[in-house]
């Protein structure tokens, strides 16, 4: 049996560098053509920041993933998992504190190990091509803020589940899914006043102009704006985005500092009728939908095989505790599912496709958009030659240029917008 666990995970893993690396060496064969839809953006001085910025990052990214899944391996089949699950059990804790201790403890370490990888993303990669603005001391309290957070909701989960697991040992990962379910919308409610606030300092937009024109988007798309806000994000970094917050048809709609210094308003409200378009196609509901059944799907799996012996056979261990069994089917569980990552990728970039076509139709000028995406590409110094079978499993959006080339398709047949789009 633990030739076929170190068999499965190898193979997922292996695959998994074998893209990261065909997109590396797809970037180091094309990396000096400018795509036709971004021929009058991106001039050869641009284009070499873009080459620059996105094999450096690759070449991370994949040292990052290589070594990431070697400490997995090593903790899962080296016996490490053994040793940390009897440590635990060594505290001589409840069932339920001490499954609590298990996962709050892999938490923690997951992050600390994430740190060098992390600081010299920011302050190597990041910084070397002028991205990164934090300066040590925001980094720290960023990590430490994040870190308690996940930490938190993990002993939050991990309290309430085990205590279901023991009150009602036959139905647990129904009543376990109604509960992520729960905290899913608590955080997507709360977030915006507890979590965020956290992190950056929003204050209300005072662009002369555009929050009306904001609303008056927001208002012809049917959805009410309660708050038009601007947010610090340039103490981070100068990427930029927008995004919309909130339950129900009460939005807060949020925009970057950094976006509003690099768009014009036009560019500025085609951004955020995409954005509308996500909500308005109900594409957030029939993710969080879909990524509910498949929580209970999971859970109705690990509810099956958690008894079985093989489980810990899987990676070489004997007896082992609840939790640790749980850990084994979820990691081994992600490698099995990999296939249908291309699957989920796609069904993203229909969504973005859908959310483009809301966006032209609600805003009434698709070039605003596709000027306003080349705009951000060039100065995120955005990906231009994703490998092919990368982007197919991987890419949650459309590749750029391929993303441009539709909008401005659109150019000649767009109506003018009228009244509310449904």
């Amino acid at each position: 049996m633990l030739a076929i666990g170190l068999g499965v995970f190898a193979l997922v893993g292996g695959a998994r560098l074998l893209l990261a690396w065909l997109n590396l060496r797809h970037h180091q064969l094309h990396g000096q053509e400018v795509p036709p839809e971004l021929a009058g953006e991106i001039d050869a001085e641009q284009l070499a920041k873009i080459n620059a910025y996105t094999i450096e990052r690759l070449r991370f990214g994949l040292v990052r993933s290589g070594l990431g899944q070697l400490l997995i391996v090593a903790f899962l089949f080296g016996g490490l998992l053994g040793w940390y699950d009897a440590w635990i059990a060594g505290w001589a804790l409840s069932p339920v504190w001490s499954g609590v201790a298990f996962f709050s403890g892999l938490s923690l370490l997951a992050a600390a190990l994430e740190v060098p990888f992390d600081l010299w993303g920011d302050f190597r990669v990041e910084a070397r091509h002028g991205f990164n603005r934090k300066t040590a001391g925001l980094w720290w309290s960023d990590w430490l803020k994040s870190t308690l957070l996940a930490v938190f909701f993990t002993a939050l989960l991990s309290v309430g589940a085990l205590a279901v697991v023991q009150a009602a040992p036959q139905l647990w990962w129904l009543w376990v899914s109604a509960l992520t379910a729960v905290l899913g919308l608590s955080l997507t409610f709360l977030s915006p006043y507890l979590i965020e606030p956290l992190f950056f300092r929003m204050q209300t937009l005072r662009v002369e102009g555009l929050e009306a024109s904001v609303r008056s988007l927001t208002q012809r798309a049917g959805v009410e704006v309660s708050r038009v806000l601007t947010v610090d994000a340039s103490r981070r970094s100068s990427h930029s985005n927008a995004y919309f917050t909130g339950l129900g048809r009460v939005k807060r709609v949020v925009l970057f500092d950094t976006l509003l210094a690099q768009m014009s308003h036009p560019q500025v409200l085609a951004i955020l009728a995409h954005e509308l378009g996500h909500w308005k196609k109900r594409h957030i509901l029939s993710r969080m939908l879909v990524m509910q059944l498949l929580t209970l799907f999971t859970l109705y799996l690990v509810f099956r095989l958690v008894p079985q012996s093989w489980v810990t056979e899987l990676v070489g261990l004997g007896p082992a505790s609840f939790p640790a069994r749980v850990l084994v089917l979820l990691l081994l569980g992600s490698c099995c599912a990999f296939p249908l990552t291309p699957l989920f990728s796609l069904w993203s970039r229909q969504h973005e496709r859908e959310a483009d076509s809301f966006a032209v139709k609600l805003h009434g000028d698709p070039a605003d958009l596709a000027d306003a995406l080349s705009k951000l590409g060039r100065e995120n110094l955005s990906s231009l030659h994703p490998h092919p079978l990368y982007a197919v499993f991987y890419y949650s959006h459309p590749p750029l240029a391929s993303r441009i080339r539709g909008l401005r398709a659109l150019a000649l047949t767009a109506p003018q917008p009228v009244g509310v789009v449904h």
